[in-house]
């Protein structure tokens, strides 16, 4: 890379970073290592997030996320995350449509009946 070049990309460096070129060569190079290692990072933060959102979509209806993807998987529904998540944050009623489809493909998302919580337990001696 040309010295053109590396001040064109070092634009913005604080310090010498921007007008030194031995020391925006360096920082140019390690910026480029950043940006390469983070647009992979970047796909895989998305996929956690989307899952996050399925996830509290779900349990709002009683099934978690590990038996929704299964039941959708056995339906044959073929809609990815992104699109699940999407649904599940701006159409709550096509989403709990969904979440039926599963509940009824696998028989571990039937609901389960969760017993109320005792208040107030006194100790009898």
């Amino acid at each position: 890379m040309n010295k053109k070049e590396v001040f064109k990309l070092a634009k913005g460096f604080r310090g010498r970073a921007k007008n030194c070129i031995r020391i925006a060569r360096e920082r140019v190079e390690k910026a480029l290592q950043y940006s390469y290692r983070d647009r992979r990072n970047k796909k895989r933060d998305m996929r956690s997030l989307w899952i996050q959102r399925i996830n509290a979509g779900t349990r709002q209806h009683g099934v978690n996320y590990g038996n929704f993807m299964h039941g959708l998987m056995k339906e044959n529904v073929q809609l990815n995350r992104k699109v699940l998540s999407e649904l599940s944050m701006h159409e709550p009623y096509s989403f709990k449509a969904l979440v039926d489809v599963s509940r009824s493909a696998f028989p571990g998302n039937k609901k389960s009946i969760v017993p109320p919580k005792k208040e107030g337990l006194a100790v009898v001696l």
